[in-house]
């Protein structure tokens, strides 16, 4: 019998056949590529974006259906829009420095490295920092803002440039970048060349376990290639002489791992508790076990059941619908499920990076949060529902018309 297409796939990291579907959600168009008009002549590129998990080492993937120069070059996500990611990447910075003993004479380099967001802390502390970003017209900002930054994708040929120049990192970190990596196996030797010999490094990723205990199937979209356990991702750090000896538990994007790793070859750090802890739980909910990552479908199709209940019932009783916050999970969702401008009226976002375009696929008008005050929308969808304190918190007064706030996932909820 002649190989499926499902059969030719191979894992990014270990190479194996991939055969068994995770979450299968059809064509969709890329979850950042926001248009600047929406031409009813002109349809947006749509791609194949199905989840599978390898058989053999557990990480959850995606194809590679667009280079990733073609997603990252210029990109609309800007960090420092986020006033609670912004405070959570200020706190790592004070504990990064306290625990590890930055100073002067150390050097930081983070990983796409965005606007500065985070390497700003480090500047303003006196601790030197080089930030390497992909998107050029973000590195630009960071430039402006005081963060010396270099517009370039990270790779072992990189991170060789920079070690035979005399650069190396004595903390070396990376957040929500693991995901967007689609040669894992180079990404991850780069971290380790460039890694000072007794230097730290971290990384946070949203966590698998959570995508799953919470049916967060809008977070995969084409730009996230991987979705890593801790499982996984001990094992593809050990490949490339890293080792991890702690990881904490954190609450962003839905609920996050922030691992700590030394070289294999450095000074010996202790492994702290909360490895064991993970470990366990992972294996607990049986990450190590091919079945137990069936029967996700099923709550994908229930999450996009109840959403488009929710909208024809609203429809039906005269109800207005809007959306917060143009995220690319928001888009996944609404691609997913089918919904278009004509079930939701518009999307508010603050980022002016964004207002005046529209979402892809749904050619859903993004416009600028004042908007729902003249609008008085009765419901407004939250799309980016990691936030959603954030968001409610900000735009409490919705409930002086009788608006209510909305989110599809895990389960369509009112709040």
């Amino acid at each position: 019998m002649s190989p499926t297409n499902e059969t030719r796939l191979a894992c990014r990291f270990c190479g194996e056949a991939l055969r068994t579907s995770f979450a299968d959600l059809g064509e969709t168009p890329l979850a950042n590529s926001y248009l600047d008009n929406a031409d009813p002549d002109t349809a947006d590129p749509r791609y194949p974006l199905h989840a599978r998990v390898c058989d053999s080492c557990f990480l959850v993937q995606v194809e590679d259906v667009v280079p990733a120069e073609e997603i990252f070059s210029d990109y609309a996500y800007f960090s420092s829009f986020s006033t609670s990611w912004v405070a959570h990447a200020e706190a790592y910075t004070k504990m990064a420095t306290k625990r590890f003993g930055l100073n002067a004479s150390s050097s930081v380099i983070e990983v796409a490295s965005n606007d500065g967001y985070l390497l700003q802390h480090f500047v303003k502390a006196g601790i030197p920092v080089l930030g390497i970003e992909p998107a050029a017209n973000v590195a630009k900002t960071a430039e402006a803002n005081g963060v010396p930054t270099m517009a370039a994708f990270f790779g072992l040929n990189l991170a060789e440039s920079l070690r035979n120049k005399g650069t190396r990192a004595d903390l070396l970190l990376g957040n929500n970048v693991l995901a967007h990596v689609p040669d894992l196996n180079d990404f991850v030797a780069g971290l380790a060349h460039l890694l000072s010999n007794n230097g730290v490094l971290t990384m946070e990723f949203p966590h698998l376990a959570r995508l799953i205990e919470d049916a967060q199937f809008d977070t995969i979209y084409h730009e996230h290639f991987s979705y890593f356990s801790l499982l996984v991702v001990e094992k593809v750090f050990a490949r490339h002489g890293l080792r991890l000896f702690d990881v904490e538990e954190l609450p962003t994007h839905g609920g996050s791992l922030r691992i700590f790793a030394s070289r294999s070859d450095g000074a010996a750090r202790a492994e702290e508790p909360g490895l064991a802890k993970v470990r366990h739980d992972e294996m607990a909910m049986g990450l190590d076990k091919i079945d137990s990552y069936a029967g996700f479908q099923a709550r994908v199709e229930a999450i996009r059941d109840g959403l488009l209940a929710f909208l024809a019932k609203a429809r039906a009783d005269g109800k207005s619908v809007a959306a917060y916050g143009a995220a690319a999970k928001g888009n996944t969702l609404l691609n997913y499920c089918g919904v278009d401008a004509s079930r939701i009226d518009f999307v508010a976002d603050v980022s002016d990076q964004k207002q005046g375009k529209f979402l892809p696929g749904s050619r859903i008008p993004i416009i600028a949060p004042a908007r729902l005050r003249d609008t008085k929308p009765d419901y407004v969808l939250i799309l980016p529902w990691n936030l959603k304190r954030e968001i409610t918190t900000a735009h409490d007064y919705i409930a002086d018309w009788g608006g209510k706030f909305v989110v599809a996932v895990p389960e369509l909820t009112i709040l």
